[in-house]
């Protein structure tokens, strides 16, 4: 259970998913204007410039706050997947943005016109800028070899730990390099010659990053597998172009290549953040799909339960009735005189098929609700239709009701299950007889016919001379609770539909040639499966 929630986990997770096809072809685009800037950069890179001393300050509060956001990123990812690879990446994110803060307080012009940082040399901000990018690049290379190892996931009950032992070590070691940096600026050696230019030191020394850099590219590329790996790569990209500019085209600050070089490191920033938020947003998005679809998984089968639980009510209060009635008339012929016997017993008969048949309703609506299909039986359409007129033949008497039947014979058989199948033409002849018994000038008839319709299909029809339907309710008027009745729940036609499609079936409703409501019911001819092994 726990392998199977960590596999969950991981299967949304940036730092583990492969990235598609077209995140390849951006990431692609991407590197290639990188490219292009560089080669126009590069030849006007020693070029002079005005200087603006606030540019720094403000290209540093930019890699800051993204460097920062990037590292909390990560390290909230951390405690959810456990990958060691992505601790050491938030680490070397948040070595970056620390970095910065003492970077840009030592720069010459933000503070003071020499240095700053109580004190600070004018050594100090070159070595700091060598810390911050090595230090960056030492990282994104131990990230890239970690990778996939032996020891790649952390313990779930070690990574809280881990993390603050990270942030501990981190902001011990950015301490310590500041420190270095400032109180030992008179012993370091010098990498800028005054405020403007570099010594050659300078150069070389930022070619030790720029060949880090390239290292840790090249591993990346050769394990790249996710996504993270993909905009990671394109980062440091970004920062090869940054340390080449540095360390083989310029000399002093406030160059072509000074300030493109600034720009080249904002990218290597915001790329990876970027990329995160992306993830964010798309999960946040994928959940609050799962979360619309669960839900209305949820109202559906809520929905399902509450048309079940209609359904069996409407569909049993008419054998319900003629239990009740004909207990009611057993009652009344025992208590007067002496017993028909006989008579009594065909009550209690017609109440026993009244009990049955209430057991076939639930039956056929379960299976009706259940997504497998129900068990078939090989159907003669003439018998159910005699056997569901004959059900409801005392009701059809009560309200002096003419039933005028024309069974084509010689039909073919039918697959499906019969109890459903009944209770729709029950149905049917329910609802003429509630729509007849209020007409007084017509007379009342029920016409139910049964032909065939072309080769492989049957039509039942059921028409009467009631009122009719209306040409405005004809097309909702198999919807459910959908209903003209004053005290009716409006499933019958609905369950009817669902009955009828169920068996591959088409049930429609118009106008009758007297004026009534007709409804045809077509049905597909299928072979009996056991007929044709017999055979």
């Amino acid at each position: 259970m726990a392998g199977q929630k960590a596999a969950d986990e991981l299967e949304f997770s940036i730092a583990t998913v492969p990235p598609t096809e077209r995140q390849r072809r951006l990431a692609t685009a991407l590197i290639i204007v990188l490219f292009i800037v560089f080669s126009v950069t590069a030849p006007f890179a020693a070029t002079q410039l005005a200087r603006i001393d606030s540019f720094v300050p403000a290209v540093e509060a930019i890699n800051f706050v993204t460097d920062l956001v990037t590292a909390g990123l990560l390290f909230s990812k951390f405690p959810i997947i456990g990958l060691r690879a992505v601790l050491v990446l938030a680490a070397g994110y948040l070595f970056s943005a620390l970095t910065i803060i003492p970077h840009a307080i030592s720069y010459p012009g933000v503070l003071t016109v020499s240095g700053g940082l109580f004190g600070s040399g004018l050594q100090t901000t070159p070595w700091l800028y060598t810390f911050w990018h090595l230090g960056f690049c030492i990282a994104v290379l131990v990230y890239a070899s970690v990778k996939d190892g032996k020891h790649e996931y952390v313990a779930p009950s070690s990574r809280p730990r881990a993390i603050l032992w990270s942030i501990a070590l981190v902001v011990s070691l950015v301490c310590a390099l500041t420190w270095v940096a400032v109180a030992g600026e008179k012993f370091l050696p010098r990498l800028v010659v005054d405020n403007v230019h570099f010594s050659p030191l300078a150069n070389y020394l930022t070619a030790a990053t720029l060949f880090t850099s390239l290292i840790a590219l090249v591993v990346l590329k050769v394990r790249q597998k996710s996504i993270l790996d993909l905009w990671l790569s394109v980062a440091m990209v970004a920062t090869v172009a940054e340390q080449a500019i540095v360390s083989l085209f310029i000399a002093s600050r406030f160059s072509v290549g000074f300030y493109s070089s600034r720009m080249f490191s904002v990218v290597v920033s915001t790329i990876v953040l970027i990329a995160l938020l992306s993830e964010t947003i798309n999960l946040y998005a994928r959940l609050s799909r799962a979360n619309k679809k669960l839900q209305l998984a949820h109202e559906n089968k809520l929905m399902n339960v509450a048309a079940a639980v209609a359904a069996i009510t409407h569909e049993i209060r008419q054998p319900l009735t003629a239990i009740s009635t004909k207990s009611s008339a057993a009652r009344r012929f025992l208590a007067h005189g002496p017993a028909d016997i006989e008579r009594v017993g065909g009550i209690l008969d017609d109440i026993g098929k009244a009990t049955l048949r209430v057991n076939e309703v639930i039956e056929g609506v379960g299976a009706l609700f259940r997504r497998a299909n129900p068990e078939q039986q090989s159907i003669d359409v003439n018998d159910l239709v005699i056997e569901a007129l004959q059900v409801i033949a005392k009701e059809l008497e009560d309200w002096s009701i003419t039933v005028d039947t024309q069974l084509t014979s010689g039909l073919p058989r039918i697959m499906g299950h019969k109890g459903q199948l009944q209770e729709v033409i029950l149905n049917l002849v329910q609802n003429s007889i509630d729509a007849m018994r209020t007409m007084t000038a017509n007379p009342r008839m029920l016409h139910v016919r049964t032909e065939p319709h072309g080769r492989d299909a049957i039509v039942i029809s059921v028409e009467d001379t009631g009122p009719g339907i209306e040409e405005k309710t004809l097309s909702s008027v198999f919807d459910a609770f959908v209903t003209t009745k004053t005290k009716g729940m409006g499933l019958g036609l609905a369950i009817s539909q669902a009955i009828v499609e169920r068996h591959d079936g088409q049930i429609s409703a118009m106008s009758g040639a007297n004026g009534g409501a007709r409804f045809e019911i077509t049905l597909p001819v299928k072979a009996d499966p056991q007929a044709i092994l017999a055979s």
